[in-house]
């Protein structure tokens, strides 16, 4: 199933969440989606920052060493695959107080494929200018908050005005999972481990 219902959530997302909830192949399969495409963020990250260089503004381009690039896109790695299965599991936690009794599997699907166009979208870092990333980021957000709240109704079978609040406060706990994230960032870097620069 690793990928297998990519292309149908591009096309008809309602019909392939349907599908993906009948059958319900298990976490280790969700876990293979998540580990494979989580690897595309860092994969671009590096070469975008050690081999293209990022421009922020009209100065020369900036290049990070390739042992900063090589730590970071792997703490990068770490944090997007843990921040899908906190998103499941808050997702399993919220789901009785909406009506809902789903299965971890279910909800770490619905992590799974929602974040999935988020990490497809760093495909764009091979073009690192900092207003091209972030309209291809918003573009991203967009769909992977769409991909929710299509697909909360369906995997977690609860009435649609339900799963509008039920998602909506996915997306908060969504929220508050990447301030974390990026806080945890900035205290790193403070102790010492932020990217180092090549000359």
């Amino acid at each position: 199933m690793i990928l297998g219902h990519l292309f149908g959530l591009y096309t008809h997302p309602k019909q392939e969440w349907r599908a993906i909830d009948k059958e319900h192949e298990g976490v280790q399969s969700s876990l293979s989606h998540i580990l494979l495409i989580a690897l595309l963020p860092p994969i671009f990250a590096f070469i975008s920052s050690v081999f293209i260089g990022w421009r922020i503004g009209v100065g020369e381009p900036i290049f990070l060493t390739q042992s900063s690039a090589l730590g970071m896109c792997i703490a990068m790695y770490i944090a997007l695959v843990a921040g899908v299965f906190a998103l499941a599991y808050l997702t399993y936690w919220m789901s009785h107080t909406f009506g809902s009794t789903p299965t971890y599997t279910q909800a770490l699907e619905l992590a799974a494929y929602t974040a999935t166009p988020l990490f497809m979208i760093s495909i764009a870092a091979i073009y690192p200018q900092v207003w091209f990333l972030m309209i291809a980021g918003l573009i991203g957000i967009a769909y992977s908050v769409y991909l929710l709240y299509t697909g909360v109704p369906i995997l977690m079978h609860i009435p649609e005005e339900r799963g509008f609040i039920y998602a909506s406060s996915i997306v908060t706990c969504g929220l508050v999972l990447l301030v974390s994230i990026i806080a945890g960032s900035v205290i790193l870097w403070n102790m010492g481990l932020g990217p180092q620069f090549s000359h």
